[in-house]
């Protein structure tokens, strides 16, 4: 099948290998390695009820690619589900490296902060490309919003209607929606909305060893991009990935480059929203396990 899958933008090829990847809850990603000298290419197949973002993944990608930002595969062909597995489908160009999440653990803290300072410009290379308002990014920002206030104010009212429909702690419920007005006017310092990656953890960004060092070698998984605040993306990768290392931290914020003097505070805020809206989203697919820690991360935060 993976042939037929492959026909139209690499007829003559032959598969040797298919090697599952990722399987989650939007979509299943294989890697296809071919007899003879070709390169591996990924095979990205969309669930049913997330198919429309294969059309948001393709666009972001190449708007990436428009304005010099990566490394990030290339779309070789899509495929709609008209084919044999009845799913719709991207072909993309493997990046070398693997995810940061599979090797942090075994890496030295000089080769971490290294790795941290890389993702810290790449992070500040998305955040050139400016959007025209605030909002969920698919081929266009979706309900836009003009200014960041309107567009936070409704996301934390959002989140918190989600939470109580999760059957969330409602005497937290009132301290996060407290925190979010009390520290409102944060959300008015940012003047211009950005191309945020909106999921630039570990398990994203890809790296390899080369030159006696390991460097960033492309990052993956655009499927959350939003046009926001930039410190929105800073908040998602401190709150995923640095957690209270400090380390991380000062080598993620020095390769990203001048903040404003406000960072901090604004970055703590965000903060307060990803995990909320992570609780919102694990409970919404039964997923309770996590729960009990991301509350405890949201006490903290509005002790």
């Amino acid at each position: 099948m993976a042939e037929e899958l492959l026909h139209p933008v690499l007829p003559a090829a032959s598969v040797r290998e298919i090697i599952l990847r990722t399987g989650g809850e939007l979509s299943t990603i294989f890697e296809i390695r071919f007899v003879g000298a070709a390169e591996p290419v990924v095979i990205k197949i969309y669930d049913d009820q997330w198919r429309w973002k294969q059309e948001k993944e393709i666009y972001v990608y190449q708007l990436l690619q428009q304005h010099g930002v990566g490394p990030v595969p290339d779309v070789l062909h899509h495929g709609d589900a008209d084919n044999a597995l009845g799913r719709c489908y991207t072909v993309m160009t493997m990046l070398r490296g693997q995810p940061l999440s599979a090797v942090s653990h075994a890496l030295d803290r000089a080769s971490l902060r290294e790795i941290y300072r890389q993702i810290g410009g790449c992070m500040a290379a998305v955040h050139q490309i400016p959007q025209d308002a605030y909002g969920y990014l698919t081929t266009r920002v979706l309900d836009p919003e003009p200014t960041n206030t309107a567009y936070m104010t409704r996301q934390f009212h959002k989140k918190l209607r989600e939470y109580a429909d999760h059957g969330g702690d409602a005497e937290l419920a009132t301290a996060i929606e407290a925190k979010a007005a009390r520290q409102a006017d944060l959300l008015g310092a940012c003047r211009h909305a950005v191309l945020c990656h909106n999921d630039l953890h570990e398990g994203n960004v890809l790296v390899a060893e080369e030159g006696g060092g390991w460097q960033v070698s492309g990052f993956i998984d655009v499927e959350n991009a939003i046009a926001a605040d930039p410190l929105m993306d800073v908040a998602k990768t401190d709150y995923y990935s640095v957690h209270d290392d400090k380390d991380k931290r000062e080598a993620l914020c020095d390769g990203y480059g001048t903040l404003p003097a406000d960072w901090s505070e604004r970055v703590g805020l965000y903060r307060l929203y990803h995990a909320l809206e992570l609780w919102d989203w694990f409970a919404s697919i039964g997923n309770t396990a996590p729960l009990e820690d991301i509350t405890g991360d949201i006490r903290r935060m509005t002790a």
